[in-house]
């Protein structure tokens, strides 16, 4: 099990840590639903160093961006990123990711889930026939998410640069805490605003941010924030999480991810995809609350009145803002309209629930 430059920190921190995706994690500290308030309320930290970091580089590095992600990559220009997936030759998904506009139609950086870092890898080498220059700095890369409506507040007297107007998907280079060469990104996982910032651990640096970031937080009540609450933060916005709610069987359009597939230029296995677009979806995936008092869970089986099972949960919870419990998961598209009413199988009772519209929150 690998570690993060950051996981003493969470042990000294008493984090309940766990095996994810190959790392010693935190999945809490003080607890789920005190975290997921933090960030919504003020600010939180999340050592998410385990996701994987490729750059690519070079003359042709936009052509092969372009032919293996659905969204089109030409529209970035220097400091701006965009949300984009892996289409696979069987109408599925390899991984979600957002590419990094480092300089304009010659460098990029393209951030993947850590779970699927060597898969990606792979993936894109397969395609690289015109010997465009690649390197996996996942490893030396470390990674927080500061995410909050205070976060930036909280954090621009550590830089030099405004990270408070930094517009959404947009990042700046500069020094933090001390440390040169920072990627400040105004990106996350959470909905709550905040952002991500990228660096490499010379010098014991890791430590020195980790520290300055929560004595600049101290008055602000910046927590450390898990995985467990990270999960709730996501699903409470619809995002999707690879492995549950998108994965290699999984349609782009499907997924509800068409605002990020293209067909203004060709990729992967577009035509497939243009075809199921003209032909009509068979199945989507929606948002819905439970109506009857039950937890929906990643597996579950979604049925009709009738009790005819019409597809199956990929995410649910008890939200913590909402005070009520939620899911996402994928149904027959006659049965996808806001307001339809659907039926959770739990523990061999239908429970009902219905489609809501997305984000919960």
């Amino acid at each position: 099990m690998k570690n993060t430059p950051f996981t003493q920190k969470h042990i000294d921190l008493g984090a309940k840590m766990a095996e994810f995706a190959g790392y010693n994690m935190p999945i809490s500290y003080s607890g789920i639903n005190d975290e997921h308030a933090a960030v919504r309320n003020s600010a939180g930290v999340f050592d998410v160093s385990h996701m994987g970091e490729f750059i690519l580089k070079g003359e042709n590095a936009l052509d092969l961006i372009q032919r293996i992600t659905s969204n089109d990559a030409s529209k970035l220009t220097d400091g701006k990123a965009q949300y984009s997936c892996f289409p696979n030759m069987d109408g599925g998904i390899v991984d979600d990711l957002i590419v990094y506009c480092l300089e304009e139609n010659k460098a990029y950086m393209l951030v993947v889930n850590a779970s699927n870092i060597e898969k990606d890898w792979n993936w894109i080498q397969q395609f690289n026939d015109k010997q465009v220059e690649m390197h996996n700095i996942s490893d030396k890369t470390c990674l927080l998410a500061i995410q909050g409506p205070n976060a930036t507040k909280i954090l621009q007297p550590l830089t030099d640069k405004d990270i408070m107007n930094l517009k959404y998907y947009t990042f700046t280079k500069g020094t933090f805490a001390g440390v040169e060469n920072v990627l400040i990104s105004a990106t996350g996982y959470t909905g709550a605003g905040g952002v991500e910032i990228y660096f490499e651990n010379k010098d014991e640096d890791a430590a020195k941010i980790w520290d300055a970031i929560f004595e600049a937080g101290q008055k602000g009540g910046i927590k450390p924030i898990g995985l467990g609450a990270r999960d709730t933060l996501r699903l409470e916005m619809g995002y999707c999480l690879y492995g549950n709610d998108i994965d290699d069987t999984t349609s782009p359009l499907e997924a509800g991810l068409g605002w990020i597939t293209k067909f203004s230029k060709p990729f992967t296995n577009s035509e497939h995809f243009e075809k199921q677009k003209a032909g009509g979806l068979t199945k989507k995936l929606v948002g819905f609350e439970m109506i009857e008092k039950g937890i929906a869970r990643h597996d579950y089986e979604i049925k009709d009145f009738e009790g005819h099972i019409i597809g199956r949960v990929t995410s649910g919870t008890q939200s913590p803002t909402l005070g009520k419990a939620i899911g996402m998961g994928y149904v027959d598209a006659r049965l996808s309209a806001i307001g339809s009413e659907i039926f959770i199988s739990i523990r061999n009772t239908l429970l009902k629930a219905k489609v809501v519209k997305m984000p919960f929150v």
